[in-house]
């Protein structure tokens, strides 16, 4: 390749990624908790995001950790469709094409689903909360040796939070991964946790009430070097607080 075209190329990447990083700015920002996120270990970093806080500037989502999340919905998109394919009776929107979801607490915490299984040729009971994700190779090892309780904790929150707000708790949870090395899906059908929903439902309204009354809730560490302080987007603002 000759200096001409690298400069173009080069120029053609950051084009590309200063839009989608615009792009994504302009998305309007969540003014509730979202029941996606709810199961972090640092109720702090939670409660900056529902308060509105900007990431400190460097450790704002680049354009490829956006393209990530795009990729992830269009995996989780296809996943649905093979499962579809299979012969499983999922829903994933609403009679208004809309995504299934809940809301409580004067609409402060809020939640949507990937779909709920209502049927299908398989002799297990149903309905069944439905929820997608995906990983590289080494995180989908985790969920294959430890499951998703242990590999990962907030997804597991997530899971219990919305089997018991979306009145799912009869019959386990269809999680599935997919890995975006290799294209294999993992499987794991997880009970519901009344216990872990009570935990994070609880966690939940502690940060609306520290929130109301303008109180910033405790670091999760004593120093910044805290292993995820270290890769926490805000870092400068926690730790100058």
């Amino acid at each position: 390749m000759n200096n001409r075209s690298e400069i173009l190329t080069k120029q053609i990447s950051d084009i590309v990624d200063q839009s989608i990083v615009k792009r994504n700015k302009e998305i309007k920002k969540r003014t509730y908790l979202g029941a996606s996120s709810l199961g972090d270990s640092c109720s702090r970093k939670i409660q900056y995001r529902y308060m509105g806080y900007e990431p400190d500037s460097e450790r704002d989502f680049n354009a490829q950790t956006l393209r990530i999340f795009q990729f992830g919905h269009e995996i989780e998109e296809s996943v649905a469709q093979w499962l579809k394919q299979a012969g499983f009776d999922l829903k994933v929107v609403d009679k208004n094409g809309e995504q299934f979801g809940f809301s409580i607490a004067d609409d402060q915490i809020r939640g949507h689903i990937d779909g709920v299984i209502c049927g299908g040729e398989m002799d297990i009971q149903y309905p069944m909360l439905w929820e997608c994700k995906s990983a590289n190779e080494r995180k989908f090892k985790e969920f294959q040796n430890k499951g998703v309780a242990l590999a990962n904790p907030v997804y597991a929150a997530q899971v219990a939070l919305y089997q018991a707000y979306m009145q799912l708790t009869e019959n386990p949870c269809l999680f599935t991964v997919l890995n975006k090395n290799t294209s294999e899906i993992y499987y794991e059908l997880v009970p519901f946790n009344q216990p872990l929903a009570q935990e994070i439902s609880d966690k939940a309204v502690k940060i609306l009430e520290a929130s109301k009354a303008n109180e910033i809730l405790p670091r999760i560490a004593q120093t910044r070097d805290y292993f995820s302080c270290k890769y926490c987007e805000y870092q400068d603002k926690c730790w100058s607080d």
